[in-house]
């Protein structure tokens, strides 16, 4: 079929005729609510995966490179006040910078769900942390939201809260 399209369109170029053919393309619709961009979820996922890895291996300059720091960015945690970026980059370098081991880091009922360029990650974190002789047990439901930019995905917003403990019976 293109190659009969080609013929018409050379064959009335050489009588000095042009003929215009318009095709009608139906445009994509994204549903940003239902969709699953899974290419884009492996990404996200990729980018925690790494985030994680640089906690284990104490790279702290990597860590924040996955933060997109700005008048936008935000952060709760345990029922305080909003912190801004510059907030949030010193209790992280102050945090994990006197992690002296990470015996465990566990992101149970992890989600991931993007919306075209933003993306939401949803766990619960069994993060089990040495500073010192002194372990720290991190059970917090977290949320992590990023954007994407020119650089992969980066977080805008962290909210971390205290994972409350249900009774057995």
């Amino acid at each position: 079929m293109l190659l009969i399209f080609g013929m018409i369109i050379i064959g009335c170029k050489q009588n000095g005729k042009t003929i215009e053919v318009a095709i009608k393309v139906d445009p994509v619709k994204i549903d940003l609510v239902k969709d699953e961009f899974p290419d884009a979820k492996k990404e996200v996922m990729e980018t925690f995966e790494a985030i994680a890895q640089s906690i284990k291996d104490g790279d702290i300059d990597k860590l924040i490179s996955f933060h997109a720091y700005g008048p936008k960015f935000t952060e709760f945690k345990n029922g305080a006040f909003r912190n801004d970026g510059e907030a949030n980059e010193a209790h992280e370098r102050s945090l994990f910078g006197a992690v002296t081991e990470v015996i465990k880091f566990d992101a149970k009922d992890l989600q991931i769900a993007v919306y075209g360029d933003v993306a939401n990650l949803t766990f619960h974190s069994d993060i089990h942390l040495k500073f010192g002789d002194d372990l720290v047990i991190v059970n917090d439901q977290i949320t992590l939201l990023f954007v994407k930019t020119d650089t992969g995905w980066k977080m805008v917003h962290e909210h971390h809260s205290p994972l409350k403990k249900i009774a057995e019976k």
